[in-house]
């Protein structure tokens, strides 16, 4: 039994948030602070004739004018190295910055930006990935072999990068079906749309840079300008503000290094801030995607043999996308059983804005086209789709196509526990008459992954018998850090969970860490606070053990004391043992660390391949009822079902409260957002043409939290926050084609497309063959 773990405890952050008295990153501010804007490009591509900037650096209140002129000229990046500062010589995107201004207010700066002179050589632009992979198509980098990489990958012109998964006799397995069935899918971009935009705060001071940022991987940020300003990443510190969402968007550096470059030209503070414009044009959205993908079956369902091709829009420039490469591979042979497969992804450089992690990353799109394939396939086999899923569906113990055994695997209880809530032959019929309104169902599984990310945390014990925690994990919203956390040091150290604090995030004070990603946070750290909790233990005991003249075995850590087991009478409170420790055995704290093993798996049948497996997988069911209109097309969700496994739920309401969010962003995805590009140019330039879900969208939606706890997670912890979203424009669209009896094959699924899809006379042209 644990007496905090499992239970709703307050966030500490909550009160500042709910008051709006928390200091987010565009709100740092400190005094003298200048105001920076930056100068964009106008072009997708071209060449730099003309920057001239005398002029503006005479307009009155402009400190400073930075180009590429003022810093190093190298490329940075996380996998791939191809990102310079600023353009340099070729503009590869609209919106790339050219020039940065410091000035003494936002209005001089913009003044300035508009001064400066900027003459543009247009080049052929490849704004799209069929005219970049065209033959004899112009290389958008040129000098792509020179780029220096993390690790090594297969690369060549404008395939920024390619990850195969390949395993087994996959042309026999074809040969031999009863039925081939072959599809191809396409997705849009979709943009993190955080309530804050990106934003930095830097200043030069003692020789070294200091950034204030709502940064979600603070050591990646460091590490970024380090490269870029070449210096040692120790000339960097950032502080991590309040921040103010970032769904994947806030992982990179952005605006960090201008501010920098600025303030030590300045001597003083630098902020910028992003406009939304800037943010929805230049601030890495989700990647679009084209998936092909073919299947052989046998007469009753089994799946015999899959290959998938997937191209996925990189932008100009690369970042999580390529290092996520393999992951639809991971999607389509990890949840269902493919006994042999071939999956290629194919990451294209195009003139336009880089696209960035997005939560799930890689994993929407693939699943979307997985489970509208399989709804196609059993409509070929004239099999329910439920029952088609559940005869291919992973069982516990069982391989998955790159050879991992997921030996936790409960998929079975997700179907079950969904059925429970709402049953599959349950569907609601409308009245009898003429149609008003079209219904359908969907239906949908995946496994998923806890970021294996690096962690580190130390507790201290304050000398009012508080405790403390040292770490870097930055607190991005899903209350990993706010709650969780706090949670396991009190469980470990009998105290409550307003008794732990928790350092601001800080690349000088904490120990390194992955970074709010991939719903890996409170498990790499909790591992890390539960081993450093337990070192603190110790050293509590022992100098309490002199204090109650107690054998240390005959002692416990309880409600603020430490008392002798079955005499609560006989107890020390443990303020007075941290101050007794001062002086005989020294203040009590310890580090732990954690890092994931590697996942087990054939490392034959991969290449280009980063993520080679599912680390600390987890297992999700979701099902959807919905409403069609055929006269406007409006689709209205009736039911949303999830049945999630999160191993344990640290503190089950925040757990739900991602689910939530989770599932209110993949509606957005299914339905309404789409950040479109046109000829290079991002049409969607304020919240109000790009359409995001509101209150008046979010569906009832009914939770099952699966208990499977993990034996390495913190008290059976599993990430939990990411892979909420990652299977609901899967179930809504089979949802939608189960209503309108036609298939969905692009998102989002507009009004327009349901009336175009109602319309037509015939099936689309994806193909089935019988044998």
């Amino acid at each position: 039994m644990t007496r905090v773990v499992g239970t709703n405890a307050r966030r500490a952050d909550g009160d500042d948030k709910v008051r709006g008295t928390a200091v987010y990153g565009m709100d740092h501010g400190e005094t003298g602070t200048l105001q920076a804007k930056l100068l964009r490009s106008p072009v997708p591509a071209g060449r730099i004739r003309r920057l001239a900037t005398e002029r503006a650096a005479g307009l009155p209140g402009v400190r400073a004018i930075i180009t590429a002129a003022d810093v190093p000229d190298t490329t940075s990046g996380w996998i791939l190295k191809d990102q310079p500062m600023f353009a340099r010589e070729e503009i590869r995107y609209i919106g790339e910055p050219i020039a940065a201004v410091a000035a003494d207010t936002l209005e001089q700066a913009e003044a300035a930006v508009a001064a400066i002179e900027l003459e543009i050589d247009p080049l052929e632009a490849m704004t799209d990935m069929d005219a970049a992979l065209a033959e004899g198509a112009r290389l958008i980098h040129p000098a792509w072999e020179s780029y220096p990489m993390l690790a090594p990958g297969p690369r060549s012109g404008n395939v920024a990068w390619e990850s195969t998964l390949d395993r087994g006799d996959v042309d026999a397995a074809f040969a031999a079906a009863h039925l081939v069935v072959e599809d191809e899918f396409t997705t849009q971009r979709q943009h993190q749309s955080p309530i804050e935009p990106h934003a930095a705060v830097g200043r030069f001071e003692g020789g070294r840079y200091v950034v204030h940022s709502p940064a979600q991987f603070p050591f990646l940020v460091r590490d970024r300008l380090a490269e870029w300003l070449g210096v040692p990443a120790s000339k960097v510190r950032v502080v991590v503000t309040t921040i103010g969402g970032g769904f994947g968007g806030k992982i990179d550096a952005m605006l960090e290094p201008f501010v920098c470059v600025l303030a030590r030209k300045t001597g003083r503070a630098v902020r910028l801030v992003n406009t939304r414009a800037e943010e929805l044009q230049t601030a890495g959205p989700r990647e679009n995607a084209r998936i092909r993908i073919r299947t052989a079956v046998s007469a009753d369902g089994e799946i015999l043999g899959q290959e998938a091709d997937t191209l996925a829009d990189n932008g100009a420039y690369s970042g999580e996308i390529v290092a996520c490469a393999a992951v639809p591979g991971l999607v389509f042979g990890g949840t269902y059983r493919v006994p042999v497969a071939r999956y290629r992804t194919q990451v294209v450089y195009t003139n336009t804005a880089p696209t960035a992690a997005f939560r799930g990353v890689n994993g929407p799109y693939a699943m979307f086209a997985l489970e509208q394939h399989l709804d196609h396939i059993a409509a070929k086999l004239g099999m329910d789709r439920r029952e088609l899923r559940l005869r291919n569906v992973v069982k516990a113990g069982e391989a998955i196509a790159n050879g991992q055994v997921l030996d936790d695997a409960v998929f079975e209880e997700g179907f079950a526990r969904v059925e429970e809530i709402a049953p599959w032959a349950g569907l609601a019929q409308p009245p009898a008459g003429p149609p008003t309104r079209l219904r359908g169902k969907g239906i949908g599984a995946v496994t998923w992954l806890t970021n294996p990310g690096p962690g580190g945390a130390t507790v201290k014990i304050n000398e009012d018998g508080t405790a403390g925690v040292i770490c870097a994990g930055a607190e991005i919203g899903t209350g990993a850090v706010a709650v969780g956390l706090r949670q396991i040091v009190a469980e470990e150290l009998g105290l409550t969970p307003d008794d732990v604090i928790i350092l601001a995030a800080d690349t000088d004070a904490g120990t390194y860490d992955g970074g709010a990603q991939g719903s890996r946070t409170l498990f790499s750290l909790g591992n890390a606070a539960v081993q450093a909790s337990a070192k603190v233990r110790e050293q509590l005991l022992e100098v309490a053990a002199n204090l109650l003249e107690a054998s240390v075995a005959d002692l416990e850590l309880a409600d603020g004391h430490v008392q002798v087991i079955g005499s609560p009478g006989a107890k020390v409170a443990l303020a007075a043992v941290a101050q007794t420790a001062l002086y005989t055995a020294g203040p009590i704290s310890a580090t732990g660390r954690h890092i994931t093993p590697p996942v087990q798996f054939d490392s034959g049948c991969l290449a280009g391949a980063l993520f080679t497996g599912f680390a600390t997988p987890t297992y999700h069911v979701h099902s959807a009822e919905v409403e069609v209109c055929p006269d406007t097309g409006k689709v209205t969700i009736l039911r949303y079902v999830v049945a999630q496994d999160v191993g344990r739920a640290i503190n089950p309401q925040q757990v739900e409260g991602q689910i939530h969010g989770g599932v209110l962003q993949g509606v957005g995805y299914a339905l309404y957002e789409d950040l479109r590009v046109v000829d290079g140019v991002t049409v969607d330039h304020s919240l109000e043409n790009y359409r995001l879900p509101t209150v008046f969208e979010a569906p009832p939606i009914d939770i099952a939290l699966l208990d499977n706890p993990w034996p390495d997670g913190p008290y059976g912890a599993k990430g939990a926050a990411e892979p909420s979203l990652i299977p609901v424009a899967a179930v809504i669209a089979s949802a939608v084609s189960d209503a309108i009896g036609k298939p969905i094959r692009n998102l989002p699924i507009t009004p327009f497309d349901v009336l175009a899809a109602l319309r037509e006379e015939s099936e689309s042209p994806a193909k089935g063959t019988t044998r």
